[in-house]
């Protein structure tokens, strides 16, 4: 699948092991994103079992990076459910991505998923990773 990640988030927050996630919704999507996955997930003809799993990865100029993909249900995932779009957070990415909106956007730079993260203390330029 392919995405352009961008990023724009500077305020800071408390660091990732001072978080009660369980106060914070797992992830957010925006009309555009659910409607950007289904469309995505129906030209790669995968069924609805495959949802968008969003992580987080070491690397990035910044200490982290976001992942998306297509995927089925892992054991230890939390699940949501956006009007038909399943989305897939495991138990390690989620202190890091909770209350993160995703969205679609296009524009004169091209199009792509962003994410507005309220755990990410600083991002780096190319929008793609962060640190908490």
């Amino acid at each position: 699948m392919a995405q352009e990640l961008q990023h724009e988030h500077t305020e800071t927050a408390p660091p990732v092991d001072k978080i009660d996630v369980s106060s914070l919704p797992d992830v957010l999507l925006t009309p555009k994103a659910i409607d950007m996955v289904r469309k995505m997930r129906e030209t790669e003809k995968l069924d609805a079992s495959h949802g968008l799993r969003i992580g987080v990865v070491g690397g990035g100029c910044s200490g982290f990076q976001y992942s998306l993909n297509f995927d089925t249900e892992k054991e230890g995932d939390r699940v949501a459910n956006f009007d038909g779009v399943r989305i897939y957070v495991d138990e390690i990415s989620l202190p890091y991505i909770a209350g993160t909106t995703l969205d679609y956007v296009e524009g004169l730079h091209g199009a792509g998923f962003r994410f507005d993260n309220p755990r990410a203390s600083r991002t780096c330029g190319c929008g793609s990773s962060f640190s908490s």
